[in-house]
């Protein structure tokens, strides 16, 4: 049973899988960008910006030599930027300490920063054809209903106890094949959000959820925790045809990020107004709406300004006009309505 489902899966892998980039070849360095790309994001969104950074640094010495202000540029729009300056502390600690390669090792692997088992698991097998399994929310989805399993993959538990499950089908050879077969599964066939692609699959006639007809019901996932909300309100400082940015702090949200003045709280035009003149000469204020951004466990709910200044103030951060600020910063995401909607202001 369990090798009928390998097998059947690698060879619809063969025959159906997608020409991507990063699977034209083994190596450790490409497979690592598109899987921590891939995380939370979909493919026909990353091909973008796989092929822009791979193009900026084609090898993992000029990643581990990459300034942190193009990094940032080179991530815009993926969100969650820890994510690439973990790639450069991991690029670093390999130019070191494992002759500017990826450790072809499973354990090691995820000693390294930003990577966990799943990531680990995807370039031991994938590169180095190593039996180790890749488990991410996909092949628990997969596997839940493939056997019937009422795990709650919302609870960290579930994920080992795939783990151990899917190692049980891995091939001693061709683990890599294994690997991305379940993952190209679960993106095109085996699909969340919706009802399975059954008539498609390689796998219905051995999978339990299909034949007890209760593929809707699985995988179990329990409720995420509500989001905290938190009021913004956005001011973008103009003097002439300058900009102010101010960085981010270090750590934390959006750490080392460029931003627009941001003040906690909700204010109304007059006290906005009044808390503006004391820290700058304050010429006229534009309202440019409201707006939402999302993060995993936060929501900012915020009210934009333009505030245009008679001269500009000498404090924290840094003056740019549009353009250096479109080719240069990279401006997180929850700004971005903001900065398109001062781009149509200083057209008009």
């Amino acid at each position: 049973m369990k090798q009928s489902i390998t097998t059947a899966l690698m060879e619809w892998y063969e025959e159906n899988k997608r020409d991507l980039a990063w699977r034209r070849d083994q190596d450790a360095y490409r497979i690592w960008v598109s899987e921590i790309m891939l995380q939370q994001t979909r493919v026909e969104a990353v091909k973008s910006y796989y092929a822009r950074f791979m193009e900026a640094l084609p090898t993992l010495r000029h990643l581990a030599m990459a300034d942190e202000t193009e990094l940032h540029k080179l991530w815009e729009g993926l969100g969650y930027y820890n994510r690439v300056m973990n790639m450069k502390k991991c690029a670093q600690i390999c130019m070191e300490n494992y002759d500017g390669c990826l450790p072809a090792d499973y354990e090691e692997l995820q000693k390294l920063p930003g990577i966990g088992s799943y990531t680990a698991g995807a370039i031991a097998s994938i590169a180095y054809d190593l039996p180790v399994c890749a488990v991410d929310g996909n092949v628990m989805r997969v596997f839940s209903r493939l056997c019937n399993d009422e795990s709650d993959i919302a609870k960290a538990a579930a994920k080992k106890h795939f783990e151990a499950v899917v190692m049980q089908y891995v091939p001693t050879c061709g683990a890599g094949i294994f690997n991305q077969a379940i993952m190209e599964l679960g993106a095109l066939i085996c699909v969340p959000n919706g009802a399975p692609h059954c008539s498609l699959c390689p796998l219905a006639s051995l999978c339990e959820a299909h034949r007890l007809g209760i593929t809707s019901k699985l995988p179990v996932k329990s409720a995420k925790k509500k989001r905290r909300i938190e009021q913004k309100t956005v001011v973008v400082y103009l003097y002439e045809d300058q900009l102010h940015l101010r960085k981010r702090e270090a750590g934390g949200l959006l750490a080392s990020l460029y931003e627009f003045d941001v003040y906690e709280g909700v204010y109304e035009e007059t006290q906005l107004t009044n808390k503006l003149q004391e820290a700058a000469h304050l010429k006229q204020l534009v309202p440019l709406g409201k707006a939402k951004h999302i993060f995993t466990h936060l929501e900012w709910h915020m009210n934009g300004w333009l505030a245009i200044l008679q001269e500009p103030f000498d404090q924290d951060g840094i003056w740019v006009d549009l353009d250096t600020l479109n080719k240069q910063y990279a401006l997180p995401s929850a700004y971005q309505r903001y900065k398109d909607a001062v781009a149509l202001w200083l057209k008009g």
